[in-house]
């Protein structure tokens, strides 16, 4: 019924094949998570989720404070209960939403897309914690360290992350530092909340912040790895394009400890999940594949060539084709309608056109990760990335 890691086959490439075990379930390695922000992955039901193969659904602890609030999750039986979901469950701490929001809307400059805009919802960032407007209803919210682990608490997920604060690229060196200081100091007031009511049935991840420098991301995987977490997450600033975030990804690969369970947040390509992979990486997160599927983008392998990964269903050209979205699928998306029709539902603003479309992707996932582990198994990961552009 409780937390371990084991660590079932490395390859010669940095790729390794494990087992995640949680009071809920085990994890086979490596994995991706979907991201259910509210209690819900957006277009799909917690059956459809399962019966396309996942493994473990990342809830939002932000959004789930600011609504419906810990208090009433609780009340229902704490997340598990409420989403109706019985596998394993991850929380964030909220630190990536609120830092996000407060630089204007920079959540996508901070994984590697550099926009900014939006409005500001962060006030004030000081030791104790950070104060913010909610979105909801323009109330004013601090949360702390210690807040933020009450929180998760109570919504009762598997794996819960510490506060932290998550500097986008355009911030320079000195205040990423002082960040990511600040960030151990919270980190350290969240374990000692965490291990105040440990009861055994949530294990704290880690995570390594420093931006792109690589001395900085040296001395939070020391920090990370001198604390009792029992898992370590990679957070913060990735750069400003794919091939600085390979650099981080792959530096801090080399600095991390080499028996914990590592996650990726926030980052779900096709490619990005191939190259974490071989640095160790044992899960992932992202918004991306159910995101994509509500404007009718459909991921299929082999499609990485033009730079998408994906058709857009939307487009004429699909208007007539009788094919299914990939003959190779085994989703029910696949088994029962055309692309044709999907345009068709898209077209006309039917939601059963998204819905479909996110039972594909998210069956898409779940299949690129079961090829993964096996491929890891019969060390033909090469081959299998091969295929998929």
């Amino acid at each position: 019924m409780g937390f371990s890691f084991e660590i079932l086959r490395r390859s010669a490439d940095g790729a390794r094949r494990g087992r995640l075990s949680t009071p809920h379930g085990a994890v086979e390695t490596p994995a991706f998570f979907f991201c259910g922000t509210g209690g819900a992955v957006k277009g799909i039901s917690v059956e459809q989720l399962s019966g396309c193969g996942t493994q473990g659904v990342l809830a939002n602890t932000y959004h789930l404070h600011l609504r419906p609030g810990e208090e009433i999750v609780a009340s229902l039986g704490g997340l598990h209960a409420m989403m109706g979901w019985s596998g394993p469950l991850f929380t964030d701490s909220g630190g990536f939403q609120i830092f996000s929001l407060g630089h204007g809307g920079v959540a996508q400059e901070i994984k590697c897309r550099r926009t900014a805009n939006g409005s500001k919802t962060l006030l004030r960032i000081g030791e104790d914690g950070a104060l913010f407007r909610s979105y909801v209803d323009g109330s004013l919210h601090t949360l702390t360290p210690e807040s933020s682990i009450r929180i998760q608490k109570l919504l009762g997920a598997d794996v819960i992350l510490p506060l932290d604060e998550c500097t986008p690229y355009h911030v320079n060196r000195d205040y990423t530092a002082r960040s990511m200081e600040r960030s151990h100091r919270w980190e350290l007031r969240s374990l000692a909340e965490f291990q105040k009511n440990s009861d055994g049935t949530q294990a704290l991840y880690g995570i390594v912040q420093g931006g792109v420098h690589e001395d900085l991301r040296k001395i939070s995987c020391d920090f990370v790895v001198g604390n009792n977490f029992f898992g370590q997450a990679i957070g913060g600033s990735l750069g400003s394009d794919r091939e600085e975030m390979e650099q981080v990804v792959a530096m801090v690969g080399r600095f991390l400890h080499p028996s914990r369970p590592t996650h990726l947040l926030g980052i779900g390509g096709v490619r990005d999940i191939f190259h974490g992979v071989r640095q160790g990486v044992d899960s992932f997160d992202c918004v991306h594949p159910t995101r994509m599927a509500r404007h009718g983008g459909a991921l299929l392998p082999g499609s990485l060539s033009d730079g998408t990964g994906h058709i857009n269903l939307h487009s004429g050209r699909f208007a007539r084709d009788r094919e299914p979205i990939d003959r190779s699928c085994d989703c029910y998306a696949c088994r029962t309608a055309s692309r044709a029709y999907l345009h068709h539902l898209l077209r006309s603003r039917e939601t059963l056109g998204g819905q479909f479309v996110t039972i594909h992707n998210v069956r898409f996932m779940n299949r690129l990760m079961e090829q993964i582990r096996e491929a890891i198994e019969t060390n033909s990961l090469e081959r299998l990335e091969i295929a998929y552009r």
